[in-house]
């Protein structure tokens, strides 16, 4: 029997084993897809909020400010991308100037550092390419942007390595209740555990009803968004938001840790018939068109078309207006509803679940000694001249480039094969080490990184995937193909 099993492993999963993988327990991560972080952890606006947006007195506002805090340390830590760029709330009108003043106030409240209303001279100076309707802003220089899927991939690997159990492929269909825990049940397996931390992001209600009468209901809605060339990368210095409404943040435009300009994401519903699964990421004209349009009231001259790629990504609101953690059975822990600021808070939420844990069931967790607590990644192109040399020298598949875009080596997608939790997919290589990410998104190195990814595996070319299971890439000519061709 397990001491714990986390069902999920988004970043909210994945931050509560690398917190539990430091204590004397034995834990298993149940991830339904065939990679962790393929959730709304892979598609989201990849900011660090500074921490004034929640209402004050609520899990929202004290998770955002403590998980600000400790992203920045996990990233430092564990070789994870950060560029603390600060972040803009800007007013375009006289109207929305009282809303700078209430985030300010509610800011401070939070504990949030440093923050202050800017005049439009100062704004003007700050970013010249706002539009001209631009008359304030709030100034929060704590914020940050990251990259989501690396930070994830970074804590679940270190709660690998430090003996937590992850099992992929494992999406749960039934829990019950038996002596002293347990049993969850998965389409191919069973799993006995003491513990459950419910972390299945736009599953989560599902998983919570397993276990308890149904107390709240995930409804998730969908963003979409622009990830604009390089070229634009300088657009804007900071991460710059238009003032709140009662649908989110708005349209941000911000620059993101490699360079490129991210605008987006606007709000819609996911229709009824599509919560079972939670995971339509189309991508609509009508959308994008809204997003380009509520993005220019911002960046008039902003130059979409430069667009590289359109993406989207379903967040997982839910009926309660907080983060939802909770004790929902016996030894049972809800984090759910995990919304905006859900990625700045999720090393938060994972401290506050375990110790909201420990007092239901009267237990202390044991430390255990030696807990790795870093991760050496190697990124080629940020290295010294020497420090290429001399790996290039100790491995030469270093000085071989295979993503020209990015200057991904040989020697990195092949060591990210072999990583603590190894990549199965093309996208899976991309999220380890970037591979696909720049102009031509893999269009000249993806069939380079399928031959290499088949390599390390041990398989055909024609057994690899794009991403999730059955996404496969090339397929066999068929007898009857052939003899078509010919004819």
């Amino acid at each position: 029997m397990y001491d714990v099993i986390i069902i999920g492993c988004g970043i909210v999963g994945a931050s509560t084993a690398y917190e539990l993988s430091k204590y004397q327990l034995k834990t298993l991560v149940l991830e339904a897809e065939d990679d962790i972080s393929l959730g709304q952890t892979k598609a989201n606006s990849a900011i660090m909020h500074a921490g004034y947006d929640p209402e004050p007195g609520t899990l929202m506002a004290k998770l955002n400010v403590e998980g600000a805090e400790l992203c920045k340390e996990l990233c430092q830590k564990l070789s994870v991308h950060y560029h603390q760029i600060g972040s803009l709330v800007v007013a375009f009108a006289e109207d929305e100037l009282p809303t700078l003043q209430e985030l300010l106030e509610r800011g401070q409240q939070n504990g949030v550092k440093d923050l202050r209303i800017i005049d439009q001279a100062e704004l003007r100076e700050m970013e010249p390419n706002l539009s001209q309707e631009a008359l304030a802003a709030l100034w929060a220089p704590t914020a940050a942007v990251i990259n989501p899927w690396e930070l994830c991939i970074a804590l679940g690997e270190t709660a690998v390595v430090n003996g937590v159990e992850l099992s992929l492929n494992q999406r749960v269909q039934n829990i019950e209740a038996i002596t002293g825990g347990y049993r969850i049940t998965t389409e191919t397996d069973s799993f006995e555990t003491r513990f459950v931390f419910n972390a299945a992001g736009v599953h989560s209600d599902l998983i919570h009803n397993l276990v308890a009468e149904p107390s709240f209901k995930i409804t998730p809605n969908r963003g979409e968004y622009f990830l604009l060339d390089k070229s634009e990368g300088n657009v804007v210095n900071t991460v710059v938001f238009q003032c709140p409404s009662k649908v989110g943040k708005g349209v941000l435009v911000s620059p993101t840790v490699y360079g490129n300009l991210i605008v987006g994401p606007n709000s819609e519903a996911v229709p009824t018939e599509e919560l079972d699964t939670g995971l339509d990421t189309a991508n609509t004209a009508a959308g994008m068109e809204q997003v380009a349009e509520l993005a220019k009231r911002s960046v008039p001259d902003l130059n979409l078309r430069q667009s590289i790629r359109n993406f989207s990504g379903v967040r997982a609101n839910s009926t309660a207006s907080d983060f939802i953690i909770q004790e929902a059975a016996p030894g049972f822990i809800d984090l759910a509803g995990i919304k905006s600021p859900g990625l700045t808070s999720a090393p938060a939420i994972a401290k506050y679940g375990i110790n909201l844990l420990e007092e239901a069931v009267g237990e202390q967790f044991v430390e255990k000694a030696g807990f790795i607590d870093e991760r050496q990644h190697v990124i080629f192109q940020n290295l010294t001249l020497a420090e290429k040399n001399q790996l290039i020298k100790e491995q030469p598949d270093y000085g071989r480039v295979i993503c020209r875009c990015e200057t991904i080596t040989e020697g990195e997608i092949r060591a990210a094969a072999h990583s603590p939790i190894p990549p199965v997919s093309v996208d899976g290589i991309k999220r380890r080490c970037n591979t696909g990410m720049g102009r031509c998104q893999g269009g000249f190195c993806g069939p380079r990184v399928v031959e290499i990814l088949a390599d390390e595996l041990g398989v055909s070319p024609l057994d690899i995937y794009q991403d999730r299971r059955g996404s496969f890439i090339l397929e066999a000519a068929t007898k009857e193909a052939e003899v078509t061709e010919h004819a």
